[in-house]
């Protein structure tokens, strides 16, 4: 058992926890919990944590796994949360491309949705979440978007993060790619025209742009239509999470 803080296994998982650049470096990442945990594919676990209590109480989901006892002590030092449910894995990382993303379409109708600049990571875990329940094909983000593995994004997706495809690319590439297979794509635009789910295309793209600055020009350009969210009251926006939301809900399900 782990008993120590300063055991170089623990020292490394809290590094994965906070530096970003260490989790692209290593091309792992941090999940907690028991929802999450029963969620990873197996062929992605590098390894897993639990602390004695954990051990005690759900022993029966530790069955086939190779994992490390923590003491209780130790295992909050590496947690991310206020209350730790006791299990914590290291994960590998996929490299999808906007190709896997694109393999993930269906015979009916296609969604895709494009992100530039998101900095927050619980709109970006709740798009990816509420993205799968919608149906989507997947994500495609430009490099600068908030690390989509760190522990916040990954725990609001609830399990998502390894079942929807998403492509972390040049976002220049990725729209001539998307063109090329016939994706109409619609950039959410204040100057935007108002839309309704009819004038929508079978397969497109929706543009999300960063929460302060939205879309930017340059992207915004390249985008077949311009269009905005019908609102009433004084609201100028939505949050970026619940605009992206409605789009997606309105091409899948409208």
């Amino acid at each position: 058992m782990i008993t120590s803080a300063t055991n170089e296994q623990i020292k490394n998982i809290i590094q994965l926890k906070e530096k970003a650049k260490v989790r692209k470096k290593t091309g792992t990442f941090v999940v907690e919990g028991i929802k999450m945990f029963q969620e990873i594919p197996e062929e992605d676990l590098v390894s897993t944590y639990v602390s004695e209590q954990f051990k005690q109480e759900h022993g029966e989901l530790l069955k086939g796994i190779e994992y490390q006892v923590v003491s209780n002590q130790v295992f909050k030092k590496i947690s991310d949360t206020v209350t730790p449910q006791g299990v914590l894995s290291v994960v590998r990382m996929r490299k999808n491309s906007v190709e896997d993303v694109l393999d993930n379409r269906n015979p009916d109708k296609n969604c895709i949705v494009v992100l530039e600049r998101l900095q927050d990571p619980g709109n970006l875990g709740t798009i990816l979440r509420t993205g799968e329940g919608a149906g989507i094909c997947g994500l495609i983000m430009s490099p600068d978007c908030v690390d989509i593995y760190s522990p916040k994004v990954i725990r609001s997706t609830m399990g998502s993060i390894f079942r929807v495809p998403f492509a972390i690319v040049d976002l220049d590439e990725a729209m001539e790619q998307l063109k090329e297979q016939g994706f109409i794509t619609y950039a959410a635009h204040l100057k935007g025209e108002l839309y309704s789910n009819g004038t929508l295309a079978k397969d497109c793209a929706f543009l999300i742009g960063n929460e302060a600055r939205g879309l930017s020009d340059e992207l915004s350009s390249k985008a077949d239509r311009k269009i905005k969210i019908p609102m009433a009251g004084k609201v100028e926006s939505l949050n970026a999470a619940v605009a992206t939301s409605i789009l997606m809900y309105t091409h899948q399900w409208g």
